[in-house]
């Protein structure tokens, strides 16, 4: 597998890692646990290094998951884990109410995600959403403290907006961003990724295969369970997935050249952007793994990312759900926080 560096943190990481939180949450109900953690396994088998989860996934479930599976090759691995939400009281199932990145709240969040991770020190701690009530120079205050006793080695940010990264780095530098970035949602190249090269960040990409669209598994005919997010979303409306077709067709038509799949061809532009973006696609499927880590030695053309750009697609239908509250609030199955994704 081959590496990237997250921007000018030093932080090594497979070119594609793997995104944890469908195992557990999002996409309908968990997956079986132990199928789960040899998947994990697997994934490091064939060369990943660099594994994403959240105290929110479950709660609490999918960082346990991930710690057990990771325990055995702890050395040799990097895990991104998140903090940000009242979980108080939480038991699995329950929704998160509301947005908390208080310093006492990172600081006890902290501690619960090392003893579920099974780690002495988490790897990249992300704060999840921007919390409108604390300031983001706490924010990164507090885990910086953090980073100088050891339980944290480099900091991150979800979602975040360019003068919120610029505050936080002035404080504690930000090794990386994870926000949602794919051939459908293109909005990071406008102001994101110039404010990252200048400030030596490097970019994480969640929905980098449109939360499954771009692989072509789902068409307008598709159900989703009751409890899969994508539901809520208007880009999945029955309409807007048959618009939004032409994107697959596109990818088909450029796989086919090189013996390879539409996911594959869209995980492999991803990469070419910048030698600094790292994407994590999720599965619970091992043959679906084993693909998306195959994309890491597929080079596009030049030709090939010429077609791309004239095509000049423009996605159908939003990307996030039409009902969102307006409190920084709730996050349940249908709902979420104003700028943000259930996989942010």
């Amino acid at each position: 597998m081959l590496k990237r560096t997250l921007g000018n943190s030093g932080l090594e990481v497979s070119a594609i890692g793997l995104g944890c939180m469908s195992m557990s949450w999002g996409y309908g109900p968990p997956a079986d646990r132990q199928e789960m953690i040899s998947l994990i396994r697997h994934a490091v088998e064939l060369g990943v290094t660099f594994f994403d989860t959240a105290q929110v996934y479950g709660p609490f479930t999918n960082e346990e998951l991930v710690g057990e599976a990771l325990q055995p090759v702890r050395d040799s691995v990097v895990i991104a884990t998140k903090f940000g939400w009242d979980l108080t009281g939480l038991a699995v199932g329950d929704r998160a109410s509301r947005l908390d990145s208080r310093p006492e709240t990172i600081r006890a969040g902290v501690e619960d995600s090392l003893r579920r991770l099974r780690v002495e020190t988490i790897d990249l701690l992300y704060q999840h959403l921007l919390d409108p009530n604390v300031p983001i120079e706490d924010v990164a205050g507090t885990v910086k403290e953090l980073i100088d006793e050891g339980k944290v080695r480099f900091f991150g940010l979800s979602e975040a907006g360019v003068a919120t990264i610029r505050r936080a780095h002035a404080v504690q530098p930000v090794a990386a961003l994870q926000s949602e970035y794919s051939l459908w949602w293109r909005e990071p190249e406008q102001e994101i990724l110039p404010v990252l090269e200048e400030l030596g960040i490097g970019f994480v990409a969640f929905s980098r295969l449109g939360k499954g669209f771009l692989t072509g598994a789902i068409d307008e005919s598709t159900r989703f369970d009751a409890t899969d997010f994508r539901n809520a979303v208007p880009r999945f409306a029955p309409e807007a997935r048959r618009a939004n077709r032409v994107f697959v067709e596109l990818l088909s038509t450029i796989a086919a050249r090189h013996d390879a799949t539409p996911a594959q061809v869209a995980l492999a532009w991803l990469s070419s952007r910048k030698p600094w973006v790292v994407p994590i696609p999720g599965t619970t499927k091992r043959h679906r793994l084993e693909e998306n880590v195959a994309a890491a030695g597929l080079t596009l053309s030049t030709e090939d990312l010429t077609e791309i750009e004239q095509a000049r697609l423009q996605a159908q239908g939003e990307r996030l759900p039409r009902e969102r509250p307006t409190d920084g609030g709730t996050l349940n199955r249908t709902r979420w926080p104003a700028g943000s994704t259930p996989e942010s």
